[in-house]
């Protein structure tokens, strides 16, 4: 059965008994974080209820995963390897042995394939590459645009419900201000009273003394 945790709510808007007095403050922090742990909830705010779990990011994609693990580490990226890019002859010259000569064959052929490839590649880029850019920064405008317009709602939304808890606020605020004073008036007119007993007590004890000093006189 899951039962929702109550959550603490403070008038904000309205109680600047904080703001005035420190020393008030830390001390109701320190009470709300007591009430937190007896209710099994942790202080830090990442533990909150209301605040959706953490996802991990590229949990599908290995590499993108390792490269932002690299970020996060601050760790240096490692510099392009050039060897495989280069036409290094066999290291004994004319004494190298016919399997040495064909690997260095097979490299010079691999680099001439990949000299064709980044010629197709450069030919095809000078052709469609700028509208194919054109493309894509259209997109990414229109992403743009996107994320400004849920920014912008979100913004609104966030505005709206802190609007909505200041006059929520203020008008509970009024509340507790109207009965704070009556109840400073009660307390008043129920001091008031019990000096006006006391002080009619002493006078009805003084009278009483007065009748006894009479009584007795009248008896002598």
């Amino acid at each position: 059965m899951n039962r929702t945790r109550p959550t603490f709510e403070a008038l904000a808007y309205y109680d600047e008994d904080g703001s005035n007095n420190p020393e008030l403050l830390e001390k109701v922090k320190a009470e709300l974080a007591k009430e937190r742990k007896k209710l099994g909830q942790r202080v830090a705010v990442d533990n909150d209820p209301r605040i959706p779990p953490k996802f991990p990011l590229f949990s599908k994609n290995p590499l993108l995963a390792a490269e932002l693990e690299r970020i996060e580490s601050r760790e240096k990226l490692s510099a392009i390897d050039t060897k495989r890019f280069q036409l290094p002859p066999p290291l004994r010259g004319d004494a190298a042995s016919v399997e040495e000569w064909e690997a260095a064959l097979r490299n010079a052929r691999a680099q001439l394939e990949h000299q064709k490839l980044r010629t197709a590649n450069g030919a095809l880029m000078q052709q469609y590459g700028a509208n194919a850019w054109r493309v894509y920064n259209y997109r990414l405008e229109m992403v743009g645009k996107s994320l400004d317009k849920a920014l912008e709602e979100m913004n609104e939304r966030v505005t709206d419900v802190n609007r909505a808890r200041k006059n929520e606020q203020m008008a509970i605020g009024k509340q507790l201000s109207a009965l704070e004073q009556k109840w400073t008036e009660l307390i008043s007119s129920v001091l008031q009273i019990e000096i006006a007993n006391a002080t009619l007590e002493v006078e009805i004890q003084t009278l009483g003394q007065k009748e006894a000093e009479l009584e007795q006189m009248l008896s002598q």
